[in-house]
């Protein structure tokens, strides 16, 4: 880890989708400032839709992994972030110190309609996460 790198932990339910796309956009816009992890308290998977409408932004996630939430991680974060009611309410107990920030989303992975709807809904989600990542490295990188 890079000397005064912050470790962020976004954390929902299935680290398919919100928690990927933040992981993904961190990395991409905030690399130089976070190392960035991401789980989940029920890990589903990665979902093909999140891969898609990141990458219409230029940035691939397919490579990612849905992981359970991981203690020892937990333990060296700057900052957890929860993604979901679900994820704030049944997180391990997140230790003394560790900032923690709740972004209430939307599930894309609940949308429903043809494939073009539901796409949509993934973009929405994508777009209200790229701007709340923007809002953490300006944060995060002035610090």
């Amino acid at each position: 880890m890079k000397v005064g790198k912050k470790v962020v932990y976004f954390i929902c339910i299935g680290n398919s989708a919100r928690s990927q796309m933040a992981e993904g956009f961190a990395k991409a816009l905030g690399g130089d400032v976070f190392e960035v992890y991401s789980g989940g308290t029920d890990p589903k998977g990665l979902n093909p839709y999140a891969v898609e409408v990141m990458k219409e932004v230029g940035i691939d996630i397919s490579g990612q992994t849905s992981d359970p939430i991981n203690v020892s991680i937990l333990k060296r974060c700057s900052l957890v972030v929860t993604l979901c009611g679900d994820a704030r309410d049944n997180c391990p107990v997140i230790p003394p110190g560790v900032e923690h920030r709740h972004w209430s989303l939307e599930d894309p992975a609940g949308a429903v309609g043809s494939r073009e709807e539901v796409l949509n809904v993934f973009r929405k989600t994508r777009d209200e996460i790229k701007k709340l990542v923007e809002d953490l490295v300006e944060e995060f990188g002035s610090v």
